[in-house]
């Protein structure tokens, strides 16, 4: 009965991992553009835009992600219905994805501009020689070369951003965390060692498989270059 117990418990939070990893995927997604803008912004340093940007990068950093999430869920709407605009229709898990989309800009920002400059400037002045303009040579040589460079740590930034998930029951959305909770919920505290145990693991094992996949991907660019070296 011990070993169904925990087949069960395990296959309740299960259901609900895809949540999290739609939720994952959306914040990521929405990260990197976000990131990428706010990067070449930083780079370029695109007067009044370029202030605006490092106070944004430095109150994402500064500030708990919880506080974020709560501004956005409670704050935003508030701001807006001054404005005549009501979005309290919205589900918590749109407020989720934009708040650790908006927060993992600013690390995939700082992620994005290194890489930029490891690159170097005198890959764009190759480019303007061949007659590429900016937004080519940035398509075309600096962002592929940047996006081998930046896998590492964007790795670590992705699992970061999964173990963050965890957040969004706060605000109502049912993830694998919510789901957890809930389960805790309807057996007034009973087995709740066992559910965090299985809801451990579980994180543990996608992040494990987030590893994997961000180590194959740099090991395929990598001999990519080196099949690109030898001919």
């Amino acid at each position: 009965m011990g070993s169904q117990q925990w087949g069960i418990l395990f296959a309740q939070i299960m259901e609900r991992l895809p949540i999290t990893i739609a939720m994952l995927i959306a914040a990521l997604i929405l990260g990197l553009i976000l990131g990428t803008i706010i990067a070449i912004i930083q780079i370029k340093r695109i007067p009044f835009l370029h202030q605006c940007m490092t106070l944004f990068i430095s109150f994402s950093r500064c500030t708990p992600l919880l506080v974020q999430l709560f501004l956005v869920y409670f704050g935003v709407p508030q701001l807006l219905s001054a404005f005549g605009i009501y979005i309290n229709d919205l589900t918590p898990f749109i407020f989720a994805v934009v708040t650790f989309a908006l927060h993992i800009s600013a690390y995939l920002a700082e992620v994005i501009r290194s890489a930029y400059l490891a690159v170097g400037e005198a890959q764009l002045e190759a480019c303007y020689s061949i007659g590429m303009t900016y937004t080519q040579a940035l398509r075309r040589v600096i962002l592929p070369q940047a996006f081998v460079l930046a896998l590492p740590n964007l790795g670590n930034t992705i699992i970061d951003l999964f173990k963050d998930t965890s957040l969004a029951f706060t605000i109502g959305v049912v993830d694998i965390m919510g789901q957890a909770r809930l389960i805790i919920g309807n057996n007034y505290g009973l087995g709740m060692f066992k559910v965090y145990i299985i809801i451990s693991l579980i994180y543990w094992g996608v992040c494990i498989i987030i590893e994997i996949i961000i180590h194959q991907i740099e090991q395929r660019f990598k001999k990519g270059r080196v099949n690109v070296a030898k001919t």
